[in-house]
């Protein structure tokens, strides 16, 4: 091996090695996503996500605020804390 393979495959192994760094670094300085479920009766109509029940096919289709078979991806633990004027957030369907 001549001198400037020797550099070429230092300066190579030395990008590979921060370029390893610098992607270790951005993975764990991510923080992790919290843990969501479903709530019921929380959404504003048309601010449903996916599958609301009878009535609704996916995504943003309820019809009318605080649905009681539509729900909202809300954070671990604070649904039925979560208040509408209809009532509390539910982890399953109300009668609305």
């Amino acid at each position: 091996m001549t001198r400037t393979h020797m550099t070429i495959a230092g300066a190579t192994a030395l990008a590979l090695v921060a370029g390893a760094g610098l992607a270790h670094a951005q993975s764990t300085g991510r923080a992790a996503a919290p843990a969501m479920e479903k709530c019921y009766g929380v959404a504003l109509a048309g601010k449903n996500d996916c599958a609301a029940g009878p009535g609704t096919t996916c995504a943003g289709t309820s019809t009318r605020d605080y649905q009681g078979n539509a729900w909202k991806l809300v954070p671990t633990g604070t649904c039925a804390s979560i208040r509408t004027s209809a009532g509390n957030g539910s982890l399953t369907p109300v009668s609305r």
